[in-house]
């Protein structure tokens, strides 16, 4: 904390209604409050520096939360990457198996096949259905 408090801070605390003023009080601790119960500090000094302390503190979050947001941006963007490439290569994988299939020679050569002979047809079992009784 500064020794001197920034004009600004005691305009604000000017401002302050009664009830915003009841909440910042509740927020002070430490040596403020000390200071403020032992009068070495006025009441709006106090208030002004606590002010100043939670702008501080306050920019010291955002600054927290942009760079944790940059992190997570940078890793949502090299998974995106990395989806892409497989991407990439599952299509390379299926273009070169997509490979014209004619330009092969057979592996086989082309023998003649004899025929068989045909088969007796069998007779076919119908089962005799008896009326109910």
């Amino acid at each position: 904390m500064t020794k001197t408090i920034k004009p600004e801070y005691l305009a604000k605390v000017k401002l302050l209604t009664k009830e915003e003023t009841e909440r910042l009080l509740s927020r002070m601790g430490g040596k403020l409050d000390r200071r403020l119960e032992k009068n070495k500090l006025s009441r709006e000094e106090a208030l002004a520096r606590q002010l100043e302390l939670e702008d501080e503190q306050l920019q010291e979050w955002r600054k927290m939360m942009r760079v944790l947001k940059e992190k997570e941006e940078a890793k949502e963007a090299k998974k995106e990457a990395k989806k892409e490439a497989k991407k990439e290569e599952k299509a390379k994988i299926a273009k070169k198996s997509k490979a014209p299939l004619k330009s092969k020679a057979p592996l086989k050569s082309k023998a003649p096949v004899k025929s068989k002979a045909p088969l007796k047809p069998k007779a076919s079992m119908k089962a005799k259905v008896e009326p109910g009784k």
